[in-house]
């Protein structure tokens, strides 16, 4: 019952919105890398009006539970977590599981793609995917504990996890082949559903690869692309490579391509990242083939990622009246004292942009108080009579000593 879907990690928080939007309402998951992207990513969706909490090891214990019971008995709770979020989870109406970074491999995405839709009612699962994220990946695996040996596997634990993320087939049929199940067709994942076009690139692979060699494989994926391009930056020209013979070669190729097959071949095999060389991009025996003509390089055809434009909202002077700006300090300060009982970070009650607008347009009636953008009807519930009484009162004040 589980729909497989990954993206390109582009425009990830404009993407990310778009796709909440159509589940507003609904419980999910959304896991982060670390506690600081995790955080930050909790607070930019309260902002823009989702029912999101940030779980992780740095929470109190006191919080931890607080929140868990939150997201267990409300309908509509964005978790956004570490891996810290995991085991135990008993709720079954988890309706999506969103990856924002690459998880550490398949054994870990599938334990936790598996907590949503354990109702057995159709559920969604979504992992962003970018070769920034794989390189930090690998640097977390190379400065990790064990020996070499160990090293090595996890590297093929991740190099299993990128070649589900870089499938031009069912991904349903490589994430259950390296558990070793085997299946035809799902036709509930992305490329069964849209199955992509699918292009030979050995040209503009052997661009790539020969510049690689042609710089001495020691720079990472910007100079390369720099190199290929023509762009004669102060490092493209200190170093002499816009006299090379592969300077240029791709200038016609769209940057957004050059990237996306960097990372195709990294997850085939033919270019590898050596992290002892900070990053660097080198040649594996295997891209050679490519280069002499022996090996075709077939990838998904490109398309240029969609610019997203910021959603729209209401506009707040910036210089609030003095009585608004009064009218906000109280606000800020009834929003700590609520926070502080409920034992959650002030954000959760409020974003300061929906305190702004509350001291600015001073809303006394349900209707008013809802079409404040950041107020929904569970928050609509909890603060309403609230923080209309502080604003009523405040109201009464003022009139009285004009």
């Amino acid at each position: 019952n589980l729909f497989l879907e990954v993206r390109q990690k582009d425009s990830f928080k404009s993407v990310l919105l778009s796709y909440l939007k159509k589940r507003k309402g609904l419980s999910g998951i959304i896991y982060c890398l670390s506690r600081r992207e995790t955080d930050e990513l909790a607070i930019f969706l309260s902002t823009n009006g989702y029912n999101a909490i940030a779980y992780h090891a740095g929470k109190s214990p006191a919080y931890r539970r607080e929140v868990y019971d939150r997201f267990v008995t409300e309908s509509d709770v964005v978790m956004v977590a570490t891996i810290a979020f995991g085991m135990g989870i008993d709720k079954p109406d988890i309706r999506y599981v969103v990856h924002a970074n690459l998880p550490g491999s398949m054994e870990a995405f599938y334990q936790e793609i598996g907590r949503a839709g354990r109702d057995d009612l159709p559920a969604e699962t979504l992992l962003f995917y970018g070769l920034g994220d794989l390189i930090q990946r690998q640097r977390m695996i190379l400065e990790g504990d064990g020996d070499e040996k160990f090293k090595l596997f996890e590297y093929k634990r991740l190099e299993a996890l990128v070649g589900y993320c870089e499938a031009i087939s069912c991904r349903r049929k490589a994430l259950l082949g390296y558990f070793d199940q085997e299946i035809q067709k799902c036709e509930n994942c992305d490329n069964c559903i849209h199955p992509p076009s699918v292009e030979d690139f050995s040209n503009e692979a052997k661009i790539i690869i020969l510049t690689i060699q042609s710089t001495g494989q020691y720079f990472g994926t910007n100079h390369i692309i720099d190199v290929i391009k023509g762009n004669k930056t102060l490092k493209v020209r200190g170093r002499s490579h816009n006299c090379l013979a592969c300077f240029g070669q791709g200038a016609h190729l769209p940057k957004g391509l050059i990237q996306a097959l960097i990372r195709q071949l990294i997850a085939f095999g033919a270019l590898r990242v050596n992290l002892g060389k900070y990053g660097a991009i080198e040649i594996n025996e295997s891209a050679f083939d490519i280069v002499k003509g022996t090996k075709k390089f077939e990838s998904r055809a490109y398309i240029a990622t969609k610019k997203f434009s910021k959603p729209k909202m209401e506009k707040i002077p910036a210089n609030l009246s003095a009585d608004s700006g009064e009218l906000l300090q109280i606000l800020k300060k009834l929003r700590y004292n609520t926070a502080k009982k409920r034992g959650i970070r002030p954000y959760l009650v409020f974003p300061d942009k929906t305190l702004e607008k509350l001291a600015s347009l001073k809303p006394v009636t349900e209707d008013d108080f809802l079409n404040i953008d950041g107020v929904g009807q569970k928050k609509l519930t909890q603060y309403y009579d609230l923080f209309v009484a502080a604003i009523k009162d405040f109201l009464i004040v003022k009139k009285a000593f004009k």
